[in-house]
């Protein structure tokens, strides 16, 4: 654990998605930047090599179109199947949750809910993160339980006070019996003598998660266009990166890619004990996976139990808590400003809901 200066660690923990603590093996942890280089394009290299700030902001790097997966391959018809899938509340014990209802694609992926009810209104002990650009991350599950999102997907759907399906048996048979899907999941994976698998439709939501990505006004500047940006957004930007955020939030998603003590530098009160529940590690006692600051003006409350409404709360409290740093309002206000330009445009023919099957 780095104990020198760390960030504003702007944690709207944990997801509702999932809320069963039974131990995984330790994922490994491969930062995005390896896997998919950041796209510079010639204008934004010349602009870097002049712009001091330019050059700076560039180990962030600028958001790639997606997230591949050498085990999955994303086809459309994988992609259409796992649309389809991520919008069917008939995947819930009630037929009244999808993936959807806590990560609605129409409000920056998340339900703005401080924990999300499910199937029988129980709400999860968590805040529900957005899942625009959750597949860059190195975890799902903000424990990081599930190393990638086509695992993910498959946890929601059996959890009790989510979506309530008592086992996967119960879904495939739910699938099968629906006019229209086998012959989708024939047509994702062909050549499969029997195509509805739960693995397969984990494989299909998580094909279809890898190209919800959110390029924001950060990318274009980063890439050159000086017009990107707002002089109060590089003002901010100085300051996020000036006051240590980015000694965890970093690379492309500005987070999502190491673990972090909540409460650092001076305790933080919560019952939640983080990854400590999946590792049963007291190192990992209150230690959560730092999330990703894109869109994060949009995807309030904050923190794992959703208790802050206001961004600029937020990170007044992480700087104390996690740096040891006291800002001012006017401070706080200027990273929050910054924070905007984060905030990226989904694309509406991918997210738009299709026709279901059946």
């Amino acid at each position: 654990m780095n104990t020198r200066i760390l960030p504003l660690a702007l944690l709207s923990l944990l997801t509702a998605c999932g809320q069963s603590a039974e131990p995984t093996p330790e994922p490994a942890a491969v930062p995005t930047a390896e896997k998919q280089p950041a796209k510079a394009g010639a204008k934004g290299k010349a602009k870097a090599a002049k712009d001091p700030l330019r050059e700076r902001a560039g180990v962030f790097g600028v958001l790639p179109d997606e997230a591949p997966n050498a085990e999955n391959a994303l086809t459309d018809a994988k992609i259409d199947l796992g649309r389809a899938l991520y919008y069917d509340t008939r995947l819930s014990t009630t037929g009244t949750q999808s993936c959807n209802s806590c990560h609605n694609l129409s409000t920056f992926g998340v339900d703005n809910e401080p924990t999300s009810p499910g199937a029988k209104g129980e709400r999860g002990g968590r805040n529900s993160p957005t899942v625009y650009n959750a597949a860059f991350h190195t975890t799902q599950f903000w424990d990081g339980r599930s190393p990638d999102v086509e695992d993910q997907a498959k946890g929601p759907i059996l959890n009790p006070i989510e979506m309530g399906m008592p086992d996967s048996e119960t879904v495939i048979t739910t699938l099968k019996g629906i006019e229209g899907y086998p012959e989708l999941f024939a047509a994702a994976f062909p050549g499969e003598d029997d195509a509805v698998t739960y693995d397969n439709l984990g494989r299909a939501i998580g094909a279809f998660e890898r190209r919800l990505v959110t390029p924001a006004p950060f990318d274009a500047w980063l890439e050159g266009d000086d017009k990107a940006m707002t002089d109060a957004q590089l003002a901010g930007m100085e300051a996020f990166m000036d006051g240590g955020c980015i000694t965890c939030h970093m690379g492309d998603t500005f987070g999502g890619k190491t673990f972090m003590k909540l409460g650092l530098v001076k305790p933080y009160e919560s019952e939640d004990q983080g990854r400590f529940e999946v590792t049963g590690a007291e190192a990992d006692r209150q230690v959560f996976k730092v999330p990703s600051l894109r869109n994060i003006e949009k995807t309030g409350p904050y923190f794992h139990d959703g208790s802050i409404a206001d961004l600029t709360t937020a990170v007044k409290l992480m700087s104390t808590h996690q740096v040891g740093r006291e800002l001012s309002d006017e401070q706080a206000a200027s990273i929050v400003t910054f924070l905007g330009a984060l905030t990226g445009t989904p694309d509406a023919d991918y997210i738009k809901m299709p026709k279901l099957p059946g």
